[in-house]
């Protein structure tokens, strides 16, 4: 038994939103709330879940694909931050080494981003016509670990604005196959255009959501879709604009309308009862390491502070199919000095990181 790692949190163990406990074990990287046998490292604190960023490219910058050495930078600035469940939401690069490493978070993949010709960012994702969408679908759902990611909207050139880039009955055959291997379907979205189709042809998520109206928030609801916002995103919607107003300023003028209104649409569909969850949208423009400034601004946007904990915790968690603090689950949890349920600010200074039960931060 003296071969044994043995780790111990005490103070207030938020194991649930309800549910807080005084002190846990990490005994060889699981989780125990029995004491066992023999000495322990001691930590104390406010203990909660590693955080989840459910949107977030490792493996990505904005010119495309980058190295196994700048992808392993943008996860342990993820895991410096609290994170340690990522789903990725798009990456051209093989990342897969990563889950070989005990010192780095674990990754969720949706493959390839799949986009329409000329309607996404370079060097980004499969550029398809409607016809081989669920070839290419088909495809991701066997590489990725049971997701897949669609560009549903994007700048058409011609129109000058954000249009839809699929078909209704495309997008309604390649989420049936997706879903008969066993993988969700989530959608890059900025307008309104493509929402009811993605919605009605069975999509699971959608990302960013800034395009949601009165018309589809219950819509959302009422079939259940997730909505990631990404609000530290759409925060440089007004500089995007700024920069394509030149050649595009139907396009310019829409997304300063979408940036505008994006606190009353999150809490919109959050008074709605559609499940919203924490993402970045780290690894193309924006720097890794921004969940804690992420769950800020779910806040802000008038989600109440212990559902938007949940929203990076255990709700997104229990949505990813994967376990928070209970017994036997790995011991991924992060530690602060004050409580984070008073003020979710105390999120971006963690004092302790613990990642399968071995202090890593």
């Amino acid at each position: 038994m003296s071969d044994r790692m043995v780790l111990h949190v005490k103070g207030r163990v938020l194991a649930g939103p309800e549910d807080v406990r005084d002190e846990l074990w990490a005994v060889d990287g699981r989780i125990t709330y029995e004491r066992p046998p023999g000495e322990a490292l001691t930590l104390t604190g406010w203990a909660l879940p590693g955080l989840v960023d459910a949107h977030c490219h490792v493996g990505l910058d904005q010119h495309g694909p980058v190295p196994d050495e700048v992808s392993e930078k943008q996860a342990l600035t993820d895991r410096e931050a609290g994170t340690l469940l990522i789903r990725d939401a798009g990456s051209p690069s093989d990342t897969r080494w990563i889950d070989d490493r005990e010192d780095l978070p674990k990754i969720i993949r949706a493959g390839r981003h799949i986009a329409r010709t000329r309607r996404y960012i370079r060097n980004y994702a499969h550029e398809i016509e409607p016809g081989d969408l669920v070839a290419y679908v088909a495809r991701e759902a066997r590489r990725g670990d049971g997701w897949v990611k669609l560009v549903g909207d994007w700048i058409d050139r011609d129109a000058g604005d954000l249009a839809a880039c699929w078909p209704r009955g495309e997008v309604e055959a390649a989420i049936a196959e997706a879903h008969r291997l066993g993988a969700r379907v989530t959608a890059h979205c900025f307008a309104e255009d493509s929402l009811r189709d993605l919605v009605e042809a069975g999509i699971d998520c959608i990302e960013h959501a800034t395009g949601l109206t009165e018309d589809t928030i219950p819509l959302f609801a009422e079939r259940g879709v997730a909505i990631v916002p990404t609000l530290v995103n759409i925060a440089t919607f007004p500089h995007m604009a700024d920069g394509g107003e030149a050649k595009f300023p139907q396009w310019a003028a829409h997304m300063r309308r979408l940036h505008a209104r994006r606190y009353d649409t999150v809490r919109s569909a959050y008074d709605a009862g559609v499940p919203v969850f924490v993402g970045t949208d780290a690894g193309g423009s924006l720097a890794h390491g921004l969940v804690a400034a992420e769950v800020a601004e779910l806040v802000t946007a008038g989600i109440p502070a212990l559902d938007a904990l949940s929203a990076t915790t255990w709700g997104a968690r229990a949505w990813l199919g994967r376990p928070a603090l209970e017994e036997g689950a790995p011991a991924d949890l992060v530690l602060y000095d004050q409580d984070p349920r008073t003020d979710v600010r105390v999120l971006a200074t963690p004092s302790r990181v613990v990642l399968r039960g071995r202090v890593v931060g």
